[in-house]
């Protein structure tokens, strides 16, 4: 029974719930990056090498021969072109990350500073900014009587 409790706990929580939004909204920013990287940077990339399409570049180290049977009749190759893409990929989803951190904790930041009125601060930040005002209200009054 511990376990089930655990696990509504986790779910009521929210947890569970950021955590599928986020698979979610990866997978489909995933499909927009391949599509970017595949329909709109790799085209003209092609389109200034002469027509080079890198998704099919390869290096073949041994060529197919149909003469054989199983593995053996396989062509052995390594797919740089693939490599190059995927790579591609993962440079725009990093940058694109870079970003929304970069973004985010521009907003935290400024979410933290309880003298700023343009956002709404947290209630913890308020809290405990309210309890260094009074403590240095404090440190004043008792520096003063001695």
């Amino acid at each position: 029974m511990g376990i089930l409790t655990e696990f509504k706990e986790f779910a009521v929580k929210g947890n569970m719930i950021d955590m599928a939004i986020g698979i979610i909204i990866g997978t489909a920013f995933n499909n927009v990056v391949q599509t970017l990287v595949k329909k709109v940077l790799l085209p003209p990339l092609s389109y200034l090498t002469d027509g080079i399409n890198y998704e099919d570049k390869k290096w073949v180290l041994r060529e197919a021969n149909p003469d054989l049977t199983g593995d053996a009749a396989k062509a052995i190759e390594i797919g740089y072109g693939e490599f190059f893409q995927v790579s591609l990929d993962f440079l725009v989803i990093g940058f694109t990350v870079f970003l929304v951190v970069k973004g985010m904790n521009k907003l935290r930041n400024k979410s933290h500073d309880s003298k700023d009125k343009t956002v709404v601060t947290p209630k913890d930040i308020e809290l405990l900014s309210d309890l260094k005002e009074l403590m240095k209200e404090q440190n004043e009054l008792l520096s003063k009587k001695s």
